[in-house]
C-alpha cells in the first residue's frame, strides 16, 4: 500500500527545492543585471555570460527537474531519468567545489552573498538531500549513467564555441587564451571522467537504496528498477 504522508512530503520537498532554485536565480539576474564595469556593460550581455556558468545550469536542471517531481512524481521517461541524473550530479559538483575550493575566496555581502548562498549552499544540499530520501528509486541504470556525460560534454563544446566568438570564458579551466586546446581538452576529459565516476557512483547507492525500500514505498520509481 502506498502511503501518501510520505509522497506529500517528497512533493513538498521538491516544491521547496524548485522554489529555492527558483528565487537563487532571480535574486543572481538581478545582481548580474546591475553590475557596472568589464567589458560586457549592458545588461543583457552579462545575464547570457551568467547563463553559460556550469553552476548556473546545474541549479536550473534541479529546478526544472524537482518542479516536475512536485507536479507528477512518477516520471520516469528515459530522458527524464537522465536528466534528473544529471541534475543530481551537476549540484552535487556544484556544492562541493565551491565550498572546498571558492568559498574561502569570496567576499560577497548583501543581496549577492544571499543569492550565492541559495545556488552554492542550500540548493546543493536540498537537492542531494531530496534524492536520497525520496529518490525516485530505481531510476538510475547503466545506460542513464552513461547518457548523463553528454552534459558536461555539451557544456564544454559550446562553451569553447562561444568563446571562441566572443573571447569570454566563464572559468579559468576552460580559458583557451591562456592554457591552448590541448590542454582544455585535457581539463574536458578530467571533467567527463568525474562525472562518470560520480553517476557509477549515483548507481550503485540508487541500487543499494533500492533494495531497502518495499516495492509499496511511494519512493520507488514506477517500475521498481534501475535496469536499462
Amino acid at each position: 500500500m502506498i502511503r501518501p504522508a510520505v509522497v506529500a512530503i517528497g512533493r513538498a520537498w521538491f516544491g521547496l527545492t524548485a522554489a529555492v532554485v527558483a528565487l537563487g536565480m532571480v535574486v543572481q539576474m538581478v545582481v548580474t543585471a546591475g553590475a557596472t564595469g568589464g567589458r560586457f556593460d549592458t545588461a543583457p550581455a552579462r545575464i547570457a555570460n551568467l547563463l553559460v556558468f556550469f553552476t548556473i545550469l546545474s541549479n536550473l536542471l534541479l529546478g526544472v527537474t524537482t518542479l516536475l517531481l512536485a507536479i507528477a512524481p512518477g516520471r520516469s521517461s528515459t530522458v527524464f531519468r537522465v536528466l534528473r541524473l544529471d541534475a543530481v550530479l551537476g549540484i552535487t559538483v556544484t556544492g562541493i567545489v565551491y565550498h572546498l575550493v571558492l568559498a574561502p575566496l569570496s567576499d560577497l555581502t548583501g543581496v549577492a552573498w544571499f543569492a550565492d548562498q541559495l545556488l552554492h549552499t542550500a540548493a546543493p544540499l536540498l537537492g542531494v538531500l531530496g534524492w536520497l530520501l525520496f529518490g525516485p528509486r530505481g531510476l538510475v541504470g547503466r545506460a542513464v549513467a552513461a547518457w548523463s556525460v553528454l552534459f558536461p560534454v555539451l557544456w564544454l563544446g559550446f562553451t569553447l564555441a562561444r568563446g571562441a566568438v566572443i573571447g569570454w570564458y566563464p572559468y579559468s579551466f576552460v580559458d583557451v587564451t591562456d592554457l591552448g586546446y590541448a590542454r582544455v581538452a585535457l581539463n574536458g576529459v578530467v571533467v567527463a571522467v568525474l562525472f562518470l565516476v560520480l553517476a557509477v557512483g549515483a548507481l550503485a547507492v540508487d541500487r543499494l537504496l533500492l533494495r531497502r525500500t518495499t516495492p509499496a514505498d511511494p519512493a520507488v520509481g514506477p517500475t521498481g528498477s534501475g535496469a536499462d
